[in-house]
């Protein structure tokens, strides 16, 4: 039973962070308000698309960690790009640090590529989970830069 409340944990973990950070700066997310670049989605799009990730981003880890329970680098990486991927949104919405949040996803953004090599080593299919996390935090890398230079 405790193995399986683990493996809960290391799947749902990023969801309720994720929701509990969405549910904190809610009352302050002024993304319609904002001159946006090209190719900026309808503000619909985020809670889909984040959902669908962090239910990736959870999968893989549990998979990870499934069958490779003594991963110490992989283990703090995916912890660090984690807590590094929620405190965005509160530097950028809440905080409203523009020009700071442009630097923390580029830092998002090579952490989860480091990550995903680390994954790739151990457990491809964990490192595959999460190109969909990358491509879409690379475009939130567009979008943080349009954002910035418009407004």
């Amino acid at each position: 039973m405790k193995k399986y409340l683990k493996y809960a944990f290391y799947l749902f973990l990023p969801i309720i962070l994720g929701s509990l950070v969405g549910f904190l700066i809610s009352g302050k997310i002024d993304y319609m308000s904002l001159k946006q670049p090209l190719l900026a989605p309808p503000k619909l799009i985020f809670p889909i698309a984040w959902s669908i990730i962090y239910l990736l981003m959870g999968l893989s880890f549990f998979l990870l960690k499934r069958d490779y329970p003594s991963c110490p680098e992989e283990t703090l990486v995916y912890y660090i790009q984690l807590f590094v991927n929620l405190l965005w949104s509160i530097i950028f919405f809440l905080l409203k640090w523009r020009l700071f949040a442009i630097i923390w996803i580029i830092l998002l953004d090579i952490l989860v590529i480091y990550m995903i090599y680390l994954f790739f080593r151990r457990k491809r299919i964990s490192a595959y989970l999460n190109i969909p996390y990358l491509i879409w935090i690379l475009f939130a890398t567009y979008l943080t830069i349009g954002i910035y230079v418009l407004n």
